[in-house]
């Protein structure tokens, strides 16, 4: 696959930027804002932009993760758990789109749909997280305690939901993910819950990408010249954390992402 910068590199780095300052200031949106970006914004076909997107959110993921491991901010077997179910249901919808034929303008429409529906689940899941925070403190409270209930099954099928969203949509490891786990495992840290789901992320992000780029859906120009600008966003960002209240980043943040599913849709 040849290397080209996008003719819209500027517009591309500024939107890398953007996306990765909201990165580093609420640890969310690097899935949830690119495609939606790419689609609108810069013109780019649907599957090219799911499928760079993929390989974007899994490198500027994986420094979180490195961190979120190295202070013990994981729960292995719920990862496990997640992986033996999102995995295998990305592996299935890539095998679906290389051996069905679709064709892609209209597999793009389907995708622009299932896209804006991620999208605004995305923005809800943001606005209801603090309730299900709140939960999770009052369940911490009652059990004196005890330690976190697994819940194999439970996690399976929602890694299986996860995996065919982010595979199709590149939408749903992030925002989605860690609220469903927040209403499954109450008791566990605030801090493991996000390392757990940031390190799920990265597997799964980083399968679909690759199988995306098998099937010719990456721009190595576009993925480039993103990383150029949310670089410097993310660090930004994450010195900036802490500095602006909480509700007004998820405020901003679900404004944003419904006004993404509008632009997809609209285009």
């Amino acid at each position: 696959m040849d290397f080209a910068l996008p003719h819209s590199w500027p517009l591309v780095v500024f939107g890398g930027f953007v996306v990765g300052l909201l990165v580093g200031l609420t640890g969310v949106g690097a899935g949830s804002l690119t495609t939606p970006f790419l689609i609108s914004a810069v013109g780019i076909n649907p599957l090219v932009a799911v499928g760079t997107d993929l390989l974007f959110a899994c490198i500027t993921k994986s420094s979180a993760a490195f961190r979120h491991f190295r202070l013990n901010n994981v729960d292995v077997r719920i990862v496990g758990w997640l992986s033996a179910g999102s995995l295998p249901a990305a592996t299935a919808v890539f095998l679906w789109l290389a051996w069905s034929g679709q064709d892609t303008a209209v597999l793009g429409k389907y995708i622009r749909q299932m896209l804006a529906v991620a999208l605004l689940f995305s923005a809800g899941a943001i606005a209801i997280y603090p309730i299900a925070a709140n939960a999770r403190k009052a369940a911490a409270r009652d059990d004196d305690g005890r330690e976190t209930t697994h819940r194999p099954l439970l996690t399976v099928l929602l890694g299986l939901v996860l995996g065919t969203a982010v595979a199709l949509t590149s939408v749903g490891a992030g925002a989605i993910g860690v609220v469903a786990l927040t209403m499954l495992y109450p008791r566990l840290l605030i801090r493991r819950l996000v390392g757990t789901d940031i390190v799920h992320a990265i597997p799964l992000t980083l399968v679909a990408g690759l199988a995306h780029l098998r099937l010719g859906n990456v721009d190595p120009g576009l993925l480039a010249t993103l990383l150029a600008g949310s670089i410097p966003g993310i660090a930004i960002g994450s010195r900036l954390t802490g500095q602006l209240p909480d509700w007004a980043l998820r405020a901003a943040l679900a404004a944003m992402l419904c006004l993404a599913a509008a632009a997809v849709i609209w285009k």
